[in-house]
């Protein structure tokens, strides 16, 4: 008899490379569990043609906007986490994705939905809710802590969360605590498959050996970047450095411009980013919460240069609190932190990397796919009472803009 294959789609969005990472983790950990009884397939409703422009903009301004005006950033993410603020926005991004969320659920017809980005919760939720269906849902959390109220959906069958703290905040913010896990963020599950040591890779990838190697993350996004490595440049430190521009050719030009003092691997964009990590000493980089996800599974020291307002901020606290990195504030202070990490033969720096490693989840993608499995197999657990409770509102709420809940 032949089985059928379950089909399970996972949703996520562009703006940054925290979403979409996360989303091709758990459809690859997915994949290799459950490939022979389920079909993935990674879809971004915010490319959907029926997505109004000024939604499906977000994305692609989203960089200018977190370079330009960081402070009006941090306010606008500030203001839309309270409650009332957030209730509308919900409401908003129900009646705005409706007909896609109706439309993408109609057409694949999930086992379960697991959902990245936290835009298409509330839509989600209302189209399963007020049709009765039984596909279950899971919400992966991306950002380690300050995690914002849009996050936290009510009807969500397991909300997965990075850390300890994150889980605290949702049960002080009264959401059921028999819903929630924590699981990490997922990442590549070539950071818990690869089995070559340092050397291996270095050697691989034509890498000095025997030499302190930091690993630069660069994008559009990382502010005073060139400014920091130019000390470094000229400090005189015994340092190998891996300059990954993260696809700004702009930056990428300015690293192929400049003449370097010491040793110096250059690259665009690269598709390997766990090979180079985990053959690296540290990294140097923003905080954003893949970067720092990543490095956390690879037990890498992080020197943080660069913090966007908003979430950002917690997930350098997070690493700085916890002892596996430091915030440098200005060119002259990462010089100085690298100072002291190298100093007495790479001691505190092999301190920084042992609490990373500690901190670090390699294997969370595939605990997400676990628990994906299992609430496919299950079906949807929110208590039935609730559902009762919420079909009225939203059938109002989908009346009053003339929204029909199916086609």
């Amino acid at each position: 008899m032949m089985t059928v294959r379950k089909r399970i789609i996972v949703l996520t969005a562009d703006a940054g490379f925290g979403h979409r990472s996360a989303a091709t983790a758990t459809a690859a950990a997915l994949q290799d569990l459950y490939g022979d009884r389920c079909t993935v397939e990674v879809l971004n409703p915010l490319d959907d043609k029926r997505t109004p422009a000024f939604l499906r903009e977000t994305q692609t301004e989203y960089d200018k906007f977190v370079r330009r005006m960081p402070e009006f950033y941090r306010l606008n993410y500030q203001l839309s986490d309270s409650p009332v603020p957030a209730a509308v926005l919900e409401r908003a991004l129900i009646v705005i994705l409706f007909r896609v969320m109706r439309s993408i659920l109609k057409d694949y017809d999930p086992a379960v939905v697991v959902s990245t980005h936290p835009f298409f919760l509330a839509p989600m939720n209302a189209y399963i809710t007020v049709r009765k269906l039984r596909i279950p849902y899971l919400t992966v959390i991306t950002d380690l802590t300050n995690i914002h109220r849009l996050w936290f959906s009510p009807g969500a069958d397991l909300t997965l969360l990075p850390t300890q703290e994150a889980y605290e905040q949702g049960v002080a913010s009264g959401f059921p605590s028999d819903r929630m896990q924590v699981t990490g963020i997922p990442v590549n599950p070539v950071f818990s498959k690869e089995t070559r040591s340092k050397d291996e890779l270095r050697a691989e990838l034509g890498w000095a050996m025997g030499m302190p190697t930091a690993l630069v993350a660069g994008s559009k996004r990382v502010k005073n970047l060139m400014s920091v490595l130019h000390v470094i440049n000229h400090s005189g430190l015994p340092i190998q450095l891996v300059l990954v521009a993260g696809g700004d050719d702009e930056l990428f030009a300015q690293f192929k411009a400049t003449e370097w003092h010491t040793t110096a691997h250059i690259y665009n964009f690269v598709t390997t980013m766990p090979q180079f990590m985990l053959a690296s000493d540290l990294i140097i980089s923003k905080a954003g919460g893949l970067i720092v996800t990543e490095a956390l599974a690879s037990g890498l020291p992080l020197l943080l240069v660069d913090v966007t307002p908003g979430q950002e901020e917690g997930n350098a606290a997070y690493v700085v609190d916890r002892g596996a990195g430091e915030l440098a504030e200005t060119p002259a202070g990462a010089l100085e932190i690298l100072f002291h990490w190298l100093d007495r033969d790479g001691k505190l720096l092999a301190e920084r990397a042992s609490i990373s490693a500690s901190l670090g989840r390699p294997q969370a993608a595939y605990q997400v796919a676990r628990l994906a499995w299992e609430a496919a197999e299950r079906g949807r657990i929110v208590p039935k009472s609730r559902l009762r409770e919420w079909a009225p509102r939203l059938r109002e709420l989908l009346r009053t803009f003339d929204i029909p809940d199916s086609e």
